[in-house]
């Protein structure tokens, strides 16, 4: 954009801002998870990757008069315009999808037979072995390209699926490789501990002392990654061995986050200590925890897009988090295995669907609390003035029909950073 020029967005349907009226930088809970600060006919100007002014249309023309000297106008009248999605919690390298436990898992299979059949997690610790960082890094920016079409702007992308060393380190380098070609934002999370592969199960320490004494150093002294991350659960990592991985990150500056509760109930406690941004899925967790989790700044993602996809009826227990005052946060969990899915109008839908949160709570959820979750929550998940400029543009009169289409992509546009990214599909802006 030239110098001394802007772009403004006039004559919104609906702007949800987010602006909290208590200016509560912490995370949203209880009744503050449906304060949208929605403006009708609204306006944002943005000049220099960030918001200047927002308010209402009559309101920013007089702003924009006096902030720039040459300002493109865009309407927005019959659109709802709310703030870029952040995805806290994605897998995104990966070769090729996981078809087979598709297939296997509609039949009946369990996950001992998928393996049997070729598929499991061991088809993409294959996939990613063999593929080349320019091939990773392709598809890394795929899978951003992907999420940013369906109004996301900042992504959590995690490693995982390499599972020795040089593999590791290699999906950490596609990340960045394609979070420099990207326009959003990304954090990378270093997921070593995902699972113990196949040539260390029958000495899983072996496999930890990698994790602790090479992989955590090498991500910490070369800047590949923000976080690290465990998969804390009966048949990956026990309460112990996660312990042990989460010190040894902090012990070399990383912060961190947890896999916990999804399938078998762990208490929470152990792990507050490493002060975790975010303990992720929380399917099974004790009344105690959430009581912990309600005085507590740590967020709670949910992803019940993983729910959705392995057919199963019961979903985290979204309801009795947010009634007892636990912040959560949505996310996709976009990974080849159980949750092949980028867009995040979908998984609040299945919030709204399954988990019985509001509209308005999906919303807040998926944007300023994932931002939260990731520590970010000075520059994102809301549109305010001195924040980066992120945003997504919906086809719709009413922000309820962001989660209430469902299978369609009503993204219009996304700008991220103060830069327009159009869909394929659509053509505005």
């Amino acid at each position: 954009m030239p110098k001394d020029s802007a772009i403004l967005l006039r004559d919104i349907r609906q702007l949800l801002t987010l602006r909290s009226p208590s200016a509560k930088v912490g995370p949203r809970r209880g009744k503050e998870l449906s304060e949208l600060g929605v403006i009708e006919n609204g306006a944002v100007l943005v000049r220099d990757g960030e918001f200047v002014a927002v308010g209402t249309t009559r309101e920013v023309l007089r702003i924009a008069k006096r902030e720039a000297k040459k300002v493109q106008e865009i309407s927005c009248r019959d659109q709802v315009v709310l703030p870029g999605f952040v995805d806290s919690h994605t897998h995104p390298v990966f070769a090729a999808p996981r078809l087979i436990d598709f297939e296997k898992r509609i039949t009946g299979a369990n996950y001992e037979q998928i393996a049997e059949a070729g598929g499991g997690i061991r088809s993409s610790i294959r996939g990613v072995r063999e593929s080349s960082r320019s091939v990773l890094t392709a598809k890394v920016l795929g899978a951003f390209e992907e999420m940013a079409a369906h109004g996301t702007t900042t992504i959590e992308a995690k490693s995982g699926y390499g599972l020795d060393f040089d593999s590791e380190i290699k999906s950490l380098e596609a990340i960045r490789s394609a979070a420099r070609k990207f326009g959003g934002t990304v954090i990378a999370t270093l997921l070593g501990a995902h699972t113990v592969p196949p040539e260390h199960r029958a000495k899983p320490e072996k496999y930890v002392r990698i994790i602790c004494e090479e992989m955590i150093p090498t991500a910490a002294r070369k800047k590949l990654a923000k976080y690290v991350d465990v998969f804390c659960e009966r048949g990956a990592f026990t309460p112990e061995q996660s312990e042990r991985i989460l010190r040894t990150a902090r012990d070399h500056g990383l912060e961190v986050r947890a896999h916990v509760n999804q399938l078998t109930e762990v208490g929470l406690e152990r792990f507050d200590q490493f002060a975790p941004a975010s303990y992720d899925h929380m399917d099974k967790v004790s009344a105690g925890d959430i009581q912990r989790l309600s005085k507590a700044d740590m967020i709670a993602t949910l992803l019940p897009a993983a729910n959705y996809f392995l057919g199963l009826s019961e979903y985290p227990p979204a309801r009795k988090l947010i009634d007892a005052g636990v912040a959560v946060a949505l996310a996709t969990d976009y990974n080849p295995g159980t949750a092949p899915t980028a867009s995040m109008p979908f998984v609040l839908s299945a919030a709204c669907t399954h988990m019985k949160l509001s509209p308005a709570e999906a919303i807040v959820a998926g944007t300023f609390n994932g931002a939260c979750a990731l520590r970010l929550q000075g520059s994102k998940g809301s549109i305010e003035p001195g924040k980066d400029a992120d945003l997504a543009i919906f086809d719709a009169d009413n922000y309820r029909e962001v989660p209430y289409w469902f299978g369609v992509n009503r993204c219009s546009a996304t700008m991220l950073n103060g830069s327009f990214f159009l869909p394929a599909n659509h053509s505005k802006v």
